[in-house]
Parts: C-alpha cells; structure tokens; sequence
C-alpha cells in the first residue's frame, strides 16, 4: 500500500470508531448499518442485544438484481436498495432505527440509500 491509500484507511476507521461510541446512547434501538464497496450496496438492520440481522437488502441479491439492471448509476442503485430495505422492515413492523454509515461520508451513495429508506418508513 501506499503511503495515501494507508491514510485514506486510517481516516475511515477514526470515523467508524467516533460514530460507534454514540450508539451507546441507543443500547435499546436498532441499527441500520450500511456497506459500501466499489460496485455494490449493501444494508442491514441489526438487533445488537440479540446479536442477529433482522432484515437485509443487497444490490448482490439474485432476486434484485433483475430491478436493479435498469439503474441510471450506483447511486440510482444504493437509493432501490435503501427503498426495498425499508419496504422488507415495514413487513416485519421495524420503523425505528438508529443509522450507522460505517465510517463512510454521508455523501452520495450512501446519502441516497439513507433518503430512500427514510422516504419509504423508517425513522432514524
């Protein structure tokens, strides 16, 4: 690695460790974490007392993958992701969660899944 992309990866894990001290305020709450990598999307909403994934939604799906063909963009595509994610925690009644991005900027891709999945019922 170079000596950039080794301080690209230290500035990401400063950012995830300073937004997870704060879910310690939400022990009780659920929380919306999102992944990002270079071609896909992927989010989830995670019960931490449990410790089990409640709902889950990917652009890697085999069954979205046929709805996503027709995105414009990635960022087209983090938004359908966010939307049916919303759509499969109305099912299971979820409209509380608190939002964990991972250390990533709230910034375009995850900006738009956020937004989806706020315009479509959760609450966060």
């Amino acid at each position: 690695m170079i000596k950039s992309e080794r301080y690209r990866i230290e500035l990401r894990r400063r950012r995830r460790m300073r937004v997870k001290k704060k879910f310690d305020r939400h022990a009780g709450k659920l929380r919306l974490v999102v992944h990002r990598s270079a071609r896909h999307m992927s989010a989830q909403i995670i019960d931490d007392l449990k410790g089990a994934t409640l709902v889950s939604a990917s652009s890697i799906e085999k069954g979205l993958a046929q709805q996503l063909k027709g995105a414009k963009s990635k960022v087209d595509t983090a938004g359908r992701v966010g939307e049916i994610l919303a759509k499969r925690a109305a099912e299971k009644k979820i409209t509380q969660v608190v939002f964990d991005r991972n250390g990533y900027l709230y910034h375009g891709r995850v900006k738009a899944l956020a937004e989806s999945a706020r315009e479509n019922g959760l609450t966060f």
